[in-house]
């Protein structure tokens, strides 16, 4: 809507472009639309990308290595792939780890199967893409696609858009997603800064910034394997329990990375991936058709978690998310005590005495 008012009120530049690409693509990482709407406003940025590059065709072809170019593509739904090796971006990346169920050894035998298939050596997709025989990058989203499907994942490719900077830097807008991400909800420092956290996060997204940029990616990396790691750990200690009318999973003080699960977008990102892998792995009919609410430590000192719920896991879900009004309700209802400052209505803060009533109350709710 901002990057439609720029266009309309003054001249759009291709940075304004590129932000909006973000933003959108930013909304479908965290499920904040449906796959449908996405696909729509891809349709929408295509074209003002296409007028862009019509338009400074021949300016392009005279600029210097600071030129940008942005291209519509049909990209591999792994995360990060392009600054990773191959093969750690299939573990981390939500839609393959959760269709071969990494975290079980059957999981990891069929990942293995699944290279072969491809006929890519193992000292091949275990360094850094960058390093990969230029001949096997080639024709290697062909190839993916092709395994990809005989192992039921049909939905590897997704509509997305690239940005060069000069003549070596290349990013996918899921990239700078997951980069500005992890700098806006670093917790690399002991005490949290959040404005600190926040001009990082803005700088990531200047091209003249790329340094900060890249050290957002291996943040990203690292909070892409803390969430597997945790999700591994969730669904073989069984801590995902059927409340009744939603699954609920709460991240006591002291699991790994716990702190990085106080922020909201690192916990819905976690809890998506979460019940994903739920879905992929428990014979109960019933509980695939749940939302989850999830609860981390926010802050022992104050005593605080941080609440988020999510609707039920579905392609085809409208994504509609009742979790606001229901934890309104909730709270009202029990007195207790909730900071509800996000935009996000479905992302709470709670006293941690008042949890158990407050779950209570959502369940007398919800039945």
């Amino acid at each position: 809507m901002f990057f439609e008012l720029a266009w309309v009120l003054t001249k759009d530049t291709k940075d304004m472009l590129w932000w909006a690409i973000i933003g959108l693509t930013d909304q479908w990482v965290h499920d904040k639309i449906t796959h449908m709407k996405y696909v729509s406003d891809i349709a929408t940025m295509q074209r003002h990308v296409s007028r862009h590059n019509h338009r400074n065709e021949d300016e392009e072809n005279s600029l210097s290595i600071d030129c940008m170019r942005i291209s519509f593509e049909y990209d591999l739904r792994l995360t990060l792939y392009h600054h990773w090796s191959l093969y750690e971006s299939i573990c981390n990346s939500y839609y393959t780890a959760c269709s071969f169920k990494i975290w079980t050894l059957k999981g990891q035998k069929k990942l293995q199967e699944f290279l072969a298939d491809m006929g890519l050596p193992l000292r091949q997709v275990k360094q850094k893409f960058k390093s990969m025989d230029v001949t096997i990058k080639e024709n290697l989203r062909d190839v993916i696609e092709e395994s990809s499907n005989k192992y039921g994942m049909k939905d590897i490719r997704i509509q997305t858009f690239g940005v060069h900077f000069g003549f070596k830097n290349r990013f996918l807008a899921s990239d700078m997603v997951h980069a500005t991400a992890a700098l806006l909800e670093s917790t690399e420092r002991e005490e949290n800064d959040t404005t600190n956290n926040f001009i990082s996060a803005l700088d990531s997204l200047s091209r003249s910034n790329l340094d900060r940029l890249n050290a957002g990616i291996e943040l990203a990396k690292r909070k892409l394997i803390a969430i597997q790691q945790t999700v591994a750990s969730c669904i073989c200690t069984n801590l995902i329990l059927s409340q009744g009318p939603f699954l609920y999973c709460y991240l006591v003080e002291g699991t790994p990375d716990v702190r990085l699960f106080s922020k909201p977008l690192a916990l819905t990102l976690l809890c998506k991936y979460l019940l994903k892998a739920f879905v992929h792995s428990t014979r109960n009919k019933r509980c695939k058709l749940l939302p989850l609410i999830m609860a981390a430590p926010k802050d022992v000192e104050k005593g605080t978690v941080i609440v988020v719920g999510i609707p039920p896991e579905s392609e085809t879900s409208d994504k509609k998310n009742f979790f606001g009004r229901a934890f309104e309700k909730a709270a009202e209802s029990t007195g207790s005590r909730t900071l509800h400052d996000h935009f996000d209505t479905s992302i709470i803060e709670l006293k941690t005495e008042d949890r158990s009533k407050f779950l209570d109350a959502l369940i007398t709710l919800l039945s």
